[in-house]
């Protein structure tokens, strides 16, 4: 199926009319026009005022958030129903002559629209392409609205439900960096641990001279070397591994009350969307029984009263009163878990882009901690290369001698 574009009907004002900086002007598959702000994605009815870059005047339907662009996307699957997208029904008048067209047009809605799970989309063969809503972005907000197969192909996940499953999926993955920072964290503990127990190691001790002094430079560099890397593992800890395991920490909680919320807008639409086909059948039911009673009438079969035929037809027009009722409650539904969807798609895709920069910084964090950690082990060997440079084995050797000297007086021949 290839996208299109929605013509604007005759009578609206066209798209090349200039809006005011930052708005765009969309049409829903009825045909009403709306604008959004492609900053703020602030969404209205009203057309925003040249001047100031607002509504004109503000109306009962304005959202924070937009209503996205309905229809169906490249992939062939619907993006979502638009925010009016009304059942047809047309109230019946009780004329036998037009009992055909006192029930809702089914002939006509199966050419425009289309049902999955209780969703009425546009049709893909007389719905024009539509535009999505952020073209160039790959938003959560386009491509979502439909169900898939799992991944055993036993049944269908909501999209919903997948980006519900990304979000605690992004959560669990950082859990596990928090827990490989803290793996992190022991080694250099332990390191740290074994090098201040080396640098008080006895071996050698009893080196003397300009290189005894350099050899307990190495040890006590060891013991520098211990305590910047202690530091470095209390810098992970609390600079890098408790931001990551604490950010969000109710963020399961507060995603199961986002999903039962969605959950429980799907379940009012599904009640709405049985109401709707109960009030049809019985519609239906009013009509043929009208229409058998109008056809006994007529040929004389039955004795039946005028009065019958009027009972019969106040039925018939009750029922299709109550149809247009349900229709006009599953309307209302299905509207409000639209605006509902796209507010919260839009939301998980804030939190995503949070997440993962977050994530970034922090993983930043780490490379810097690394890079002074390594600057600082150079500055514990520096005292060493200064104190090597000046081992002097003949000064060493004077000292040595001054301190253990027996006698310079040399022997001599013995005489006879």
């Amino acid at each position: 199926m290839k996208p299109g574009m929605v013509p604007p009907p005759p009578g609206e004002e066209s798209q090349t009319v200039v809006l005011p900086p930052g708005w765009q002007s969309y049409l829903s598959p009825q045909g009403r026009r709306y604008y959004v702000n492609t900053a703020t994605n602030e969404t209205t009815w009203e057309r925003p005022s040249s001047s100031s870059g607002i509504p004109a005047s503000p109306g009962p339907h304005r959202s924070s958030l937009p209503p996205t662009v309905n229809g169906y996307h490249t992939s062939g699957t619907p993006a979502h129903p638009p925010e009016t997208a009304h059942m047809s029904v047309r109230k019946s008048t009780g004329d036998s002559q037009n009992l055909g067209s006192s029930s809702p047009s089914k002939k006509q809605s199966k050419e425009n629209t289309i049902t999955i799970n209780c969703v009425t989309f546009p049709h893909p063969d007389t719905m024009p392409e539509q535009q999505l809503l952020k073209p160039t972005e790959w938003s959560y907000c386009d491509y979502f609205w439909a169900d898939k197969k799992d991944s055993q192909g036993n049944g269908t996940v909501a999209g919903f439900e997948l980006l519900l499953q990304k979000q605690l999926k992004g959560k669990q993955m950082q859990k596990e960096m928090s827990e490989f920072i803290r793996e992190r964290i022991k080694i250099e503990e332990e390191y740290a641990k074994n090098l201040a127990k080396l640098s008080q190691n006895s071996l050698a001790a009893q080196e003397e001279g300009s290189l005894g002094e350099a050899w307990a430079q190495v040890k006590k560099s060891l013991a520098d070397e211990a305590e910047v890397h202690l530091k470095f593992s209390a810098k992970l800890h609390s600079e890098v591994e408790k931001p990551l395991m604490n950010f969000r920490e109710n963020f399961k909680k507060d995603m199961k009350k986002c999903d039962h919320h969605i959950a429980d807008l799907r379940k009012q639409l599904a009640s709405r969307y049985a109401a709707v086909e109960k009030a049809r059948k019985a519609l239906t039911e009013r009509q043929r029984d009208l229409e058998m009673k109008t056809q006994q009438l007529e040929i004389k079969l039955s004795n039946k009263t005028e009065e019958d035929i009027k009972k019969a037809r106040r039925k018939s027009t009750q029922a299709g009163d109550d149809l247009m009722r349900c229709v006009d409650l599953y309307n209302q539904a299905q509207s409000k878990w639209f605006e509902e969807m796209v507010t919260t798609t839009l939301e998980l895709e804030r939190l995503e882009v949070e997440r993962v920069e977050m994530i970034r910084q922090h993983l930043c964090q780490y490379t810097q901690l690394r890079h002074e950690t390594d600057m600082f082990n150079q500055s514990t060997v520096e005292p060493v290369d200064q104190l090597l440079r000046k081992v002097d084995p003949a000064k060493d050797r004077e000292l040595w001698v001054r301190e253990h000297k027996t006698g310079n007086i040399r022997p001599v021949d013995m005489e006879i």
